[in-house]
């Protein structure tokens, strides 16, 4: 272990302990736990009310329907999906407010509108397996959409307002932040503007990851895969995802244009496969695999089609910024004066004499 080490546990513990000090701070954190255990306590009424209304699913008759199995599986993925969603989201807050990092904060909030979109459309899709599974004959309990359809309204609307709150949040931590870097930031513009883009890009990283990953989930659980070839191969892309946005954030840190070389033309790769499903999804001939969740599918798809194309994009802004001295700050261990307010610990850490280790918008 380094000499630094102990020094940086301190910035770390000092650094969490600050968002519970200052108001802004606190007041984000907590918001973003809140509507967490709010919309997932409705999300496991939805799933108890959806399973305890079925009959035992394990007979013949119902074992056999292809079309049934698939729907049985729309609820339980809403509600695996929206947890990992909410526990990320507050995982990326708690980074966000300990390297006091405005640009995620946004992020975050963009993220949030995300999470709303797809609370409502889980609605439709709900209410389809519900009438789907009908058909079947599947349900003891024949009101169960009329139990749980406030419960889900209610979801988007929760989210909504939390949205507006959190945006006013941010607004005020971009203040509160703006200072903190005003006493601290050196005087270089074009080093600053470096700093940033690589910020940029270190947050795009992790939203990357969690709507491939949803993306992901909800294609191997509801629509499977036709061979075990198919399955096999989408179950690997997550730990290979993983990989390539671990090297991404590394090579970027390193400069090493190989290394980002390599990363773009997996993102091309990326590009390529998401655009392929996409078109999939509405495939007259494949359609029919895609039905119970295609709405979200297509959601998930475009947005990590877009974010894709902002990586690209700012993967080749970081590439052109390398060998102007921002490694320098990037691989600087913490100051010994730093103060509680300077701390960050993330995979990005950056302490520097002239420049802090998180950045704000000007």
């Amino acid at each position: 272990m380094s000499a630094n080490s102990p020094s940086r546990i301190r910035l770390f513990i000092s650094g969490t302990n600050g968002i519970f000090r200052k108001k802004w701070p606190r007041l984000f954190f907590i918001t973003a736990i809140l509507q967490a255990i709010v919309c997932m306590v409705f999300e496991a009424f939805t799933f108890a009310q959806f399973q305890s209304g079925l009959y035992d699913m394990d007979q013949a008759q119902f074992k056999s329907e292809k079309d049934l199995q698939s729907q049985l599986k729309t609820i339980p993925t809403f509600l695996g999906l929206f947890i990992l969603g909410f526990i990320y989201q507050v995982l990326l807050v708690w980074d966000a407010l300990l390297m006091k990092n405005t640009i995620q904060l946004i992020g975050i909030c963009i993220a949030n509108l995300a999470l709303l979109v797809y609370g409502a459309l889980q609605i439709d899709q709900i209410q389809e397996a519900i009438r789907i599974l009908k058909g079947f004959n599947a349900f003891k309990d024949l009101n169960v959409w009329d139990e749980v359809q406030g419960v889900l309204i209610a979801i988007p609307g929760i989210i909504a307002l939390i949205s507006i709150f959190l945006a006013f949040l941010t607004w005020k931590l971009y203040q509160e932040f703006a200072w903190d870097i005003l006493k601290h930031i050196g005087a270089d513009y074009r080093m600053k503007k470096r700093f940033l883009h690589y910020q940029i890009y270190i947050a795009l990283l992790k939203f990357d990851f969690f709507f491939f990953v949803g993306f992901t989930i909800q294609f191997l659980v509801v629509v499977g895969g036709k061979t075990g070839l198919e399955f096999g191969l989408t179950a690997a892309a997550i730990p290979i995802t993983i990989a390539i946005l671990l090297c991404a954030a590394w090579s970027t840190q390193r400069e090493l244009k190989i290394g980002m070389i390599g990363v773009m033309i997996l993102y091309l790769g990326g590009l390529t496969y998401f655009i392929y499903k996409l078109a999939r999804i509405y495939d007259p001939i494949e359609q029919q695999y895609y039905l119970p969740v295609r709405k979200s599918l297509t959601a998930f798809a475009v947005l990590t089609i877009i974010l894709l194309i902002m990586t690209i994009t700012n993967t080749l802004v970081c590439m052109f910024n390398f060998g102007h001295g921002l490694k320098q700050h990037l691989l600087s261990g913490p100051r010994p004066e730093m103060d509680k307010d300077q701390a960050s610990y993330s995979m990005h850490d950056v302490k520097a004499p002239q420049l802090p280790s998180r950045m704000t918008i000007d």
